[in-house]
């Protein structure tokens, strides 16, 4: 009898210390509904007023427009490159066509080609989750402004 209750407790106490983390996991995560509406906002701010200073809105981490949990709002240009990154800063200048994900997937060239050829749609690949620090799978929804790709993820 001693150890079923102990069995149970431990059971309990294992619980107890799992339960935020999948509480996080759950309801701490951005949707695709909420990546796309982001994408459209980060748009419109494009257009009304202009690329850089909406990019500087965009690279503001204590805007939570476009920072919301594990969302956020990333920029490349035509040939790839990023101008504009809400969570790393060191994207921006230093990526191209040839960026590849965790599977050597071109997910780069893909969401340029995506944008070009259709004007929006999704593309998955593999990131690094920006709370986690582990890569997770990803959809990210694009969609061309001008000379511009603007895009938001979330992790599956």
């Amino acid at each position: 009898m001693r150890t079923i209750v102990f069995i149970r407790s431990l059971v309990v106490a294992i619980c107890l210390v799992l339960a935020p983390s999948l509480a996080w996991s759950a309801g701490d995560r951005g949707t695709a509904d909420e990546a796309k509406a982001m994408v459209k906002k980060a748009v419109s701010l494009i257009k009304e007023m202009g690329p850089e200073k909406a990019f500087a809105q965009f690279n503001d981490k204590g805007n939570k427009e476009f920072h919301d949990r594990d969302l956020y709002v990333f920029v490349r240009n035509m040939e790839g490159n990023t101008v504009s990154h809400g969570a790393n800063m060191g994207m921006i200048g230093n990526t191209s066509l040839a960026l590849k994900d965790a599977d050597g997937k071109l997910y780069n060239k893909e969401m340029i080609e995506t944008a070009t050829s259709k004007g929006d749609g999704w593309v998955e690949y593999k990131w690094v989750h920006p709370q986690t620090k582990k890569i997770e799978q990803k959809s990210s929804y694009v969609e061309r402004v001008g000379d511009y790709v603007v895009g938001a993820g979330f992790y599956k």
